[in-house]
């Protein structure tokens, strides 16, 4: 399964884009930068994301909840 879950700004040209991938048979969650490329009118993905199994999405929501718990804790957000 391919499929764009959300996608939000990061700057002015470039937007973060998080899905679900398949690759070599693995389902993976794909969270990547894409850019606008120069001169066109389309986004295409970048180097910079990180892909992580499926079935490592618990620690990753984990790990999330308690980097939001410490900003909420330090008055960053």
């Amino acid at each position: 399964m391919d499929k764009t879950v959300m996608t939000f700004p990061k700057n002015k040209f470039q937007e973060v884009r998080v899905g679900i991938r398949e690759f070599k048979g693995n389902d993976l969650i794909d969270i990547r930068t894409w850019t606008m490329t120069q001169g066109a009118n389309e986004m295409v993905p970048t180097a910079k994301g990180v892909t992580i199994n499926i079935h490592l999405l618990a620690d990753l929501k984990k790990s999330l909840e308690e980097v939001e718990r410490i900003l909420k804790e330090n008055a960053m957000l």
